[in-house]
C-alpha cells in the first residue's frame, strides 16, 4: 500500500462518509441500504458511545483523505466481555490493502487499552473478503449463526481473536537455560552459524557464560562468517541443532539463497528441539544502527519443506529511541510452501537496551506472540514440525566498508532461554 494510512477520531462532522458507504454496493452483505433517519441516528449513536467510553470509531485516512470507517464498541461473547469490530472501505479506494493495514492499527489500540481480552467480528457468510482479512489478522473462525437483521435474518461467521496475556502459573518449563554455569552447555548449543554453509572455524560464536548470563559478541577482530555469501556481514551465533547432508550437496538448514552447496560436513545434532507449547527468552537488545539481535526458531529441516521460522524477536539498533522501540514478531516461511509471511514490528516502550521477555505460545493451527507477557500478536497459520532455536547477534555492512570499531564488541545479552510443553 502506499502512502500513510492513519486512524482519525470519528467525529461530529462524518455524516457524510457514512452516507457515501450506504450503497447497494456497500451494503449488500447487510441487507441493503439504510434510510437516511437510520444513518443520522447511527452516527449520533458512534458519538454518544464514544463519550461514554463504551465505543471508540475512526476514519480510515489514507494521506490525510478519508477512505473509510473502523471502529470497536462493547459486547459480551459467550458471557465474557469482549469489544466487537466492524470496518468500510469506499469502493474505489478497495484492493489496495487498506483494510488489512487499518485493522491491524485497530487490533493495536485495542491491545494497547488491555481492559478486555477478547475481540470479535461477525462478517456475513458471503462477505469473503472481510472474512479472509480476520482471517489473516489472527482471528480463530468459532462457527457460524443467523440473526435477525433490519428487517430479515443475516448468517454470519464468528471470528475471536483472543489478547489474553501469557499466563505461565500453571506451567513446569522442560527446559530452563540460565547459562549460570561456566562454559556453554554442548548438549543444548552448538556454537556455529549454519556451518555446513562455511565452516566451523569461519562461524564459530564469540561466547561466554557465568553470573551474569550469557554474552554472544561480536568483536574488533571478528570476520565476515561467509564473505562470498554474505558480504562483510559478521554474526555471533548459537543453535540447538544441526541438519545438513554431505559436501556438495544443497541439503542443509536456512537455506537463505539459491545455489548454496555444503562445505564442510557437518555432525547431525539433535540437542533442544521443541514441537509446540512456550518459548521464551530474555533479552537484551543492542542500540547501535549497525547491530541486530534476534530469537528465530526454525524447522530442523530434515525434510526440506519444515523449515519455517517463528520469529520471537528481531531487534534492530536502529529502530531503539529514549522512548523505546520497534520489535519484529511473526511467521516467515523461509522455503516452507505452506505458509506465508505474517510478519510486522511492533512498537515497545521502555528501554529495549534493558532485559525483557519474548515468548511464543504455539499450537499446530495457531502462534500467539508476547513481549514481557503481553499480547501483541497472533498468527493463524499451521507450522507443525519440531524447530530448533537460533540465537544472534548481527554486524551489518556499511556501504563504504567501515566499521564502528569504538562501538565494539557488539554484545547480546541472554538471562534465560526455556520451553514449556503444550498445556
Amino acid at each position: 500500500m502506499d502512502g500513510t494510512l492513519t486512524l482519525a477520531p470519528w467525529g461530529p462532522g462524518d455524516l457524510p462518509l457514512l452516507q457515501r458507504a450506504n450503497t447497494p454496493e456497500m451494503t449488500a452483505q447487510l441487507g441493503g441500504p439504510e434510510t437516511a433517519a437510520q444513518l443520522e441516528e447511527r452516527h449520533d449513536r458512534y458519538l454518544r458511545l464514544m463519550a461514554a467510553g463504551e465505543a471508540a470509531m475512526f476514519r480510515i485516512e489514507l494521506d490525510g483523505t478519508p477512505v473509510g470507517g473502523i471502529g470497536y464498541w462493547q459486547v459480551e461473547h459467550d458471557g465474557t466481555p469482549a469489544w466487537e469490530t466492524g470496518w468500510n472501505v469506499l469502493p474505489e479506494w478497495q484492493g489496495r490493502g487498506i483494510a488489512r493495514q487499518a485493522l491491524r492499527l485497530l487490533i493495536r489500540a485495542v491491545a494497547e487499552r488491555g481492559d478486555r481480552d477478547l475481540l470479535v467480528a461477525y462478517p456475513g457468510v458471503g462477505n469473503a473478503a472481510s472474512n479472509a482479512l480476520c482471517r489473516s489478522a489472527g482471528f480463530e473462525h468459532r462457527g457460524s449463526a443467523t440473526a435477525p437483521w433490519r428487517g430479515g435474518a443475516l448468517t454470519f461467521n464468528i471470528w475471536v481473536l483472543d489478547m489474553s496475556p501469557l499466563d505461565l502459573s500453571a506451567r513446569v518449563a522442560d527446559v530452563d537455560e540460565t547459562f549460570t554455569a561456566p562454559g556453554l552447555d554442548q548438549t543444548r548449543w552448538w556454537p556455529y552459524y549454519t556451518p555446513h554453509w562455511a565452516s566451523r572455524d569461519a562461524s564459530a560464536a564469540r561466547v561466554r557464560t557465568g553470573p551474569r548470563g550469557l554474552e554472544l559478541s561480536i568483536e574488533d577482530d571478528t570476520a565476515p562468517w561467509a564473505p562470498d555469501l554474505d558480504g562483510e556481514l559478521r554474526v555471533s551465533h548459537l543453535q540447538t541443532g544441526q541438519f545438513s547432508g554431505p559436501v556438495g550437496s544443497g541439503i542443509g538448514q536456512h537455506r537463505f539463497r539459491e545455489g548454496l552447496v555444503v562445505r564442510e560436513e557437518q555432525p547431525e545434532r539433535r540437542l533442544w528441539l521443541v514441537h509446540h507449547g512456550v518459548i521464551e527468552v530474555r533479552l537484551a537488545a543492542i542500540r547501535h544502527p549497525d547491530a541486530m539481535v534476534a530469537f528465530w526458531p526454525i524447522g530442523f529441516e530434515d525434510r526440506p519443506d519444515d523449515c519455517g521460522e517463528l520469529c520471537i524477536a528481531e531487534i534492530f539498533g536502529r529502530d531503539l529511541d529514549d522512548e523505546g522501540g520497534w520489535v519484529g514478531v511473526g511467521v516467515k516461511p523461509q522455503n516452507d510452501p505452506r505458509l506465508h509471511e505474517d510478519f510486522e514490528k511492533i512498537r515497545v516502550d521502555g528501554d529495549l537496551t534493558d532485559f525483557h521477555d519474548y515468548a511464543v505460545e504455539w499450537t499446530a493451527e495457531r502462534v500467539r506472540f508476547f513481549v514481557d507477557g503481553r499480547w501483541v500478536k497472533t498468527v493463524a497459520q499451521r507450522l507443525d514440525y519440531p524447530v530448533q532455536f537460533m540465537l544472534d547477534v548481527y554486524e551489518f555492512p556499511r556501504a563504504d566498508g567501515s566499521r564502528d570499531t569504538d562501538a565494539l564488541p557488539h554484545t547480546l545479552r541472554v538471562q534465560r532461554v526455556r520451553s514449556f510443553p503444550a498445556a
